[in-house]
């Protein structure tokens, strides 16, 4: 483990306190998400739930930016009954020149949220940066944007998130903030990507900047300076980008992440984002995890975060989906714990995530060459309510059993939608109320969207429950 992520280890064992007490993976997500952390919504006002991956080309740039990234991804997700990709898109394959924008590019962005919506996944486009950008080596932030003041920087190419440390890296982030020509440009790349794509029926939002960073002051500890730096810059520029987009967009979300000390369990500071489609987007890493350590379940990693991630969004009234998640190493002996414990949690508090990455090899991809899932990453495909047209009281998925229910009350004449993912025994739904649905079975290895009808007021109950189907 490196310096940095030691750092961060003891920090976060001095910080988290108060554990929430162990909730079954049976508990209900509805019923259970802390007091005033709403649900996300459709523009047709139900209540969504979203499930996916991250979808990367961290390789390609100019010519060959995003070609990694193919129609497969979208129609191998959907088929295994996810809904939602996390897009990343780089401000340097966009903007390589200042004030140069890569139409190419764009086209590119384009070609892919047109396989999404063909498969129906919904895009969450994220301006990522690893490390500010291509002046440190990585990708994200272009490099005529760099600024340093001549300070030092190191690379550490066996421990690349310990360069976020170094002092070029972090002048380079107080420029970013600070800046007033800076500011106006990443302005005007939000407004350029929000132009060309609000209107897509893929978006369903932006996540305004991956894993932001900032300048640790003289002596200052790393969870002050975390929270200065959400409370006095990245609130201020949320705010900005917040306003840039809406001269274009008036209706997708906007995703706002705070820096990712928050994984081991620190509040954050972040501000209001005055605006009213705001997502709260935090990721969700453990740093021994992510050096290499097994899960712990003895450790309280998950309820100190919980703990620690709810008090913002309650606090704001603002949904959460957690942007990334997922160890590297999946095949430790805990990591089925891990997988158990871990969706228990996101599904307490959160609308939805997207695990890291959906790639067909090894490392953090979600699928082997062969597209099969990694080991424990299977618990990942779960069955899910995707869409409710009324109130949620319970939404549970017991893996044991194998049983799925949701009730809720129905507003309207809306449509409630069931994702199921592909099992081997098939899938047996049940619905009590007054309602309906045409699918009572689904065959065996199929993935399948369950619609649900409702009248209005109806308090419905759905069961899903595996069982012996098969076509004919």
């Amino acid at each position: 483990m490196s310096r940095s992520l030691r750092l961060l280890v003891a920090l976060a064992l001095a910080c988290c306190c108060l554990a929430v007490p162990g909730l079954t993976p049976t508990a209900a997500r509805a019923a259970d998400r802390p007091d005033g952390i709403p649900p996300l919504t459709d523009d047709r006002g139900r209540v969504i739930t979203v499930r996916g991956w991250n979808v990367e080309d961290k390789t390609g740039r100019g010519e060959s930016a995003l070609t990694a990234v193919t129609e497969k991804h979208f129609r191998d997700m959907r088929a295994k009954g996810f809904n939602v990709a996390r897009l990343l898109v780089f401000w340097d394959d966009l903007e390589p020149r200042r004030g140069r924008y890569s139409q190419e590019y764009l086209r590119r962005i384009e070609r892919i949220l047109n396989w999404a919506h063909r498969y129906d996944i919904q895009v969450l486009l994220d301006a990522h940066q690893d490390v500010f950008g291509p002046a440190f080596g990585h990708r994200g932030i272009p490099e005529w944007a760099a600024r340093t003041d001549g300070l030092p920087f190191t690379p550490h190419p066996d421990d690349w998130f310990s360069e976020y440390f170094e002092p070029a890296v972090q002048r380079a982030f107080t420029h970013l903030y600070e800046d007033p020509d800076l500011r106006r440009a990443q302005a005007r790349m939000w407004r350029v990507l929000a132009a060309r794509f609000g209107g897509h029926p893929a978006v369903l939002g932006y996540d305004l900047i991956n894993e932001p960073m900032g300048e640790l002051r003289d002596g200052e500890a790393p969870a002050a300076a975390a929270r200065r730096v959400e409370r006095e810059q990245l609130t201020p520029m949320y705010n900005r980008l917040a306003d840039a987009v809406r001269s274009v967009d008036r209706d997708s979300w906007l995703f706002v992440e705070p820096t990712p000390i928050v994984g081991e369990g620190v509040p954050t500071g972040l501000g209001r984002i005055d605006d009213p489609k705001v997502v709260y987007a935090p990721h969700f890493y453990n740093t021994a995890m992510e050096a290499g350590a097994d899960y712990d379940p003895d450790a309280g990693w998950i309820e100190a975060y919980e703990a620690a991630v709810t008090v913002y969004p309650a606090r704001h009234r603002i949904p959460v989906v957690v942007g990334e998640w997922g160890p590297l190493n999946n095949a430790l002996p805990n990591m089925s714990r891990f997988y158990r414990d871990a969706l228990a949690s996101l599904n307490r508090y959160s609308s939805g995530w997207a695990g890291y990455v959906w790639c067909y090899g090894g490392g953090y991809c979600a699928v082997d060459a062969e597209g099969r899932f990694r080991a424990n990453k299977e618990q990942t495909a779960a069955p899910y309510a995707a869409a409710v047209a009324g109130r949620v009281s319970a939404d549970a998925f017991d893996p044991e059993a194998g049983t799925y229910r949701l009730r809720y009350r129905a507003a309207g004449r809306g449509v409630s939608e069931l994702s199921l993912p592909p099992d081997a025994a098939g899938w047996r739904i049940a619905v009590t109320g007054r309602a309906w649905t045409p699918t009572e079975a689904v065959a065996a290895g199929r993935a399948c969207t369950v619609r649900v009808f409702a009248a209005r007021g109806a308090e419905v109950e759905v069961t899903v429950t595996r069982g012996d189907v098969h076509q004919g």
